[in-house]
C-alpha cells in the first residue's frame, strides 16, 4: 500500500502579517442569503430574531409580546414588530489548478509551505497566490461561523470539498490545496456547470483564477452565477511578467495549456502583445461589473493582504450602504 503524503503544516500557508492585515473585516454577503442559524447576514425569513425590519398589524393568535406599545400610544392601533432573523453564509470557493497556473516568476517565499506547483518550478506560481487568498479567506469565514467549501477546477472539477463551518475545515482545504496537480485545460463553463448542480441555496462563490479563457466563455459562466441568484467575487490571478511583458531576450515560448512552443523576439511583440492582454482584461471586468459582481486584479509579487482587506472593505461599505449585509 501506498504511503500517504504527509499532511501540510496549515500554520505556513498564512502569513501573521496577512491574518493581521485582514483581522479588522468580515465578508460580507451583497444579497439575502438563506439559512436558519444565527450568523451575520441577514435572511430573507422574517422571524423573531436578531434585527428589527418592519411593523405590520397584529391579528389574532400574533404573540402580544411582540407589541410595541410605543406605535400603540401614538396611534392607538395595535402593531407586531418584525426582525430580520440573521443567517451564515455559505461560501464556495473556486480555485483555477490549470497548467497555466503553474507559471510564476517570482522565487518561492520563505517559510511557505509550497504547493505541487511551487515545488515543481521552485517557484512563486499564480497556483500558489491563488492558495494564498483562499486560505486566508476561508480562514476569515470560518472565524465567522460560515460554511466554507473549495472546488478546485481546470477542464473538469478536480476535487470538491463540502462546505462545512468546523474547526478542522481549515486544515482540510489546506492539505487539498497543497497537493492538487496544477494541469489540463480550462473550461470555465463546464465546472460552473458542475458545481452549480451541487448547489441549491445562494451562496457566495469566490473565483480565483488567470482567467485564461475565451471571453465569451467567461461571460456565460458568470451569467450562470446570476441568474441562480448567486454572489460572486472574481479575484483575477496574474504574475507581473503576464502584466507587463519585461522580456528583452529571443526565447522559445510555452504555452502551458497545449498551444506549443514558439521562439519569438518579445521586444517585436510586446506592443501588440499588451494590447490584446488589456482588451481581455478589461471584458473580463466589464462582464463582472456588468453582472453586479466584484472583480480585483491579485498580481502574484505582492501580498495578498493589501488586496483583500481592500476588498473587503468595499463589500462592507456597500453593505453599510444598501443595508443588505
Amino acid at each position: 500500500m501506498a504511503e500517504s503524503p504527509t499532511p501540510a503544516r496549515a500554520e505556513n500557508y498564512l502569513a501573521p502579517e496577512t491574518l493581521g492585515q485582514l483581522s479588522p473585516f468580515e465578508l460580507r454577503a451583497k444579497m439575502v442569503v438563506e439559512g436558519v442559524m444565527s450568523g451575520m447576514h441577514r435572511s430573507p425569513y422574517q422571524g423573531m430574531a436578531v434585527e428589527f425590519a418592519e411593523h405590520r398589524q397584529y391579528v389574532s393568535g400574533d404573540d402580544i409580546k411582540h407589541l410595541d406599545w410605543k406605535v400603540f400610544g401614538r396611534t392607538d392601533k395595535l402593531y407586531i414588530k418584525q426582525y430580520q432573523q440573521e443567517t451564515n453564509l455559505d461560501v464556495i470557493i473556486m480555485v483555477d489548478a490549470s497548467a497555466s497556473m503553474a507559471f510564476g516568476t517570482l522565487p518561492i517565499k520563505p517559510k511557505w509551505g509550497g504547493t505541487t506547483a511551487s515545488t515543481a518550478t521552485r517557484a512563486w506560481t499564480k497556483f500558489d497566490h491563488a492558495a494564498a487568498a483562499s486560505v486566508a479567506i476561508a480562514y476569515l469565514c470560518l472565524h465567522q461561523q460560515d460554511r466554507v467549501g473549495v472546488a478546485v477546477f481546470a477542464d473538469e472539477v478536480k476535487r470538491l470539498i463540502t462546505r462545512s463551518s468546523a474547526r478542522v475545515q481549515w486544515r482540510n482545504i489546506v492539505n487539498a490545496l497543497s497537493t492538487e496537480p496544477v494541469e489540463a485545460n480550462t473550461n470555465i463553463v463546464k465546472c460552473t456547470e458542475q458545481v452549480l448542480g451541487k448547489i441549491t441555496n445562494k451562496a457566495l462563490f469566490v473565483i480565483i483564477s488567470d482567467l485564461f479563457d475565451d471571453a465569451d466563455a467567461i461571460r456565460q459562466a458568470l451569467a450562470r452565477f446570476r441568474y441562480r441568484g448567486h454572489d460572486v467575487i472574481l479575484l483575477q490571478t496574474l504574475d507581473r511578467q503576464e502584466m507587463q511583458f519585461n522580456f528583452d531576450q529571443p526565447a522559445p515560448f510555452l504555452g502551458l495549456e497545449g498551444e506549443g512552443k514558439l521562439r519569438i523576439d518579445p521586444r517585436a511583440l510586446r506592443e501588440a502583445y499588451l494590447k490584446a492582454f488589456r482588451t481581455h482584461l478589461d471584458s473580463v471586468a466589464k462582464s463582472a461589473l456588468g453582472f453586479g459582481f466584484d472583480y480585483h486584479r491579485l498580481d502574484t509579487h505582492e501580498s495578498v493582504g493589501p488586496a483583500l482587506s481592500y476588498l473587503m472593505a468595499r463589500r462592507a461599505a456597500f453593505a453599510k450602504r444598501s443595508k443588505v449585509g
